[in-house]
């Protein structure tokens, strides 16, 4: 874990960086050959480690781990651990992105399709030119496959891997071969490409802002995203409703 503040949510200590505040070590870490693993949790993510312990695991081998919903900060402020604001893994991403157009960070895109993460790197080499793109290879591949795909991101040699894949996937893959690749930043960047890509379009600022980006991809997903957000935010709210509770039980004991 980088050196800081860090709130615990459920466990899962999570920086209480401003987005700013990120930046600085990711070219610190570029700059000085060093590792630096960054996670992101969400409602659906803190739900799920609670109920799969690898995942837990591979999430908390993260150096840094950021809220990426509104409702993570919510959650913090209302137990007493305000964080400085929410850090979204998308935003970070491109914002990395405009760092390595300024410094000439070398990048290498993994996840997603064949198509999309084509397109992926097509607008990394046109919009952050300055941004080195040195390979890139879609997220289907079988468990075997992975040893020889670490060689070849190793190869490339790397400042900046996005992990664009669904978690666990992602999470596993990164707290597996993260190090071993020798590449100085890893970022789970899960969905991000799609929207980079235009095949998904992210929540209106309006719904960003009032923590309801979650319920503007079940409204654009019905079918694929109603039960999967039902059944994470009941738990997560359970999860939250039973640690309130708890806290203020002490409070009156004491």
């Amino acid at each position: 874990m980088v050196s800081g503040n860090v709130v615990r949510l459920f466990g899962i200590p999570i920086s209480a960086m401003t987005m700013a505040e990120v930046l600085a070590p990711v070219d610190r870490t570029i700059r000085g050959r060093g590792w630096l693993q960054i996670g992101v949790v969400n409602v659906a993510k803190v739900a799920n480690m609670r109920r799969n312990r690898i995942l837990r695991d591979d999430v908390l081998s993260s150096d840094i781990i950021l809220a990426d919903g509104s409702s993570v900060v919510l959650a913090c402020r209302l137990l007493g651990q305000p964080l400085p604001e929410r850090v979204p893994g998308i935003d970070l991403m491109f914002r990395i992105l405009e760092q390595g157009d300024q410094h000439g960070y070398r990048v290498y895109c993994f996840g997603a399709t064949e198509e999309i993460n084509e397109k992926v790197v097509e607008r990394i080499r046109e919009e952050y030119p300055g941004a080195k793109v040195v390979g890139r290879r879609n997220g289907y591949f079988a468990d075997q496959d992975e040893r020889g795909i670490t060689k070849e991101i190793a190869l490339a040699d790397p400042d900046v891997l996005f992990v664009a894949m669904s978690p666990p996937k992602k999470e596993k893959f990164m707290a597996r071969w993260g190090e071993a690749m020798g590449v100085p930043v890893c970022h789970g960047v899960g969905g991000s490409f799609d929207v980079m890509a235009g095949k998904t379009q992210r929540a209106p600022r309006a719904w960003q802002r009032a923590g309801l980006e979650w319920l503007y991809r079940v409204k654009e997903e019905p079918r694929r995203m109603w039960k999967r957000y039902l059944v994470t935010n009941t738990l997560f709210a359970a999860m939250l409703g039973g640690e309130l509770v708890r806290r203020y039980l002490r409070l009156k004991a004491n």
